[in-house]
């Protein structure tokens, strides 16, 4: 696994890869939204009608992501992953950390999506154990929390697999897919993680 302090972050471990989102990945990241609307459309977070901000478009994306990573407010990482039978790596989704509060805090949130092309080959576990490992090891935060909606069994597989804890659902917590949906709540403390996720998984292979 690599990593750095700061931004830009490129982290790998075996056939995964996080890296910045770039300007040029607008026709992928066209392609795999499209391809991929009735997959992650129940899981997408959307906005309220009344929401004062405006939409944005992919390069308005990519340079607030950027703008906000180097504030140190987040990471937004395209997860990149080698298939076997390939020699050049595919876009295979998106893992981003918001929500980074040092000092006293010293927590953030974690959202992600696979392509379901490559659901069901431990890309996106993979991808969130070297994010928090970067989060615990390298940022040194205390604690991330992923919210997931209790209907999404897929999801909630990624976390039990990495040994998040349930800590209850926050009623209505999040615009997701048209209205204000209730979540369930995992986090993991670093004092719970040992020699970091990465091994965690790699013991389990």
């Amino acid at each position: 696994m690599s990593g750095a302090v700061g931004w830009p972050v490129r982290l790998s471990h075996g056939p995964v890869t996080l890296r910045p989102w770039r300007l040029a990945d607008r026709p992928g990241w066209d392609e795999l939204r499209r391809r991929n609307a009735s997959w992650t459309g129940p899981w997408d977070a959307t906005r309220p009608r009344d929401s004062v901000e405006s939409p944005l478009t992919f390069a308005g994306m990519v340079r607030q992501f950027n703008r906000r990573a180097r504030q140190g407010a987040m990471l937004p990482f395209a997860v990149e992953y080698l298939p076997p039978e390939q020699r050049r790596p595919v876009l295979a989704g998106q893992l981003t950390i918001s929500g980074i509060a040092h000092g006293s805090a010293g927590w953030a949130q974690a959202g992600y999506w696979v392509d379901e092309r490559w659901a069901g080959r431990g890309i996106i576990p993979l991808a969130l154990a070297l994010a928090c490992d970067h989060c615990f090891f390298t940022l040194r935060l205390h604690r991330i929390e992923v919210a997931i909606r209790p209907e999404n069994a897929r999801s909630l597989r990624v976390v039990e697999k990495l040994g998040f804890r349930y800590e209850g659902v926050r009623q209505r917590y999040m615009h997701v897919d048209g209205d204000w949906r209730d979540h369930a709540m995992f986090a993991l403390h670093v004092e719970e993680v040992g020699p970091g996720l990465v091994a965690r998984l790699d013991d389990q292979a």
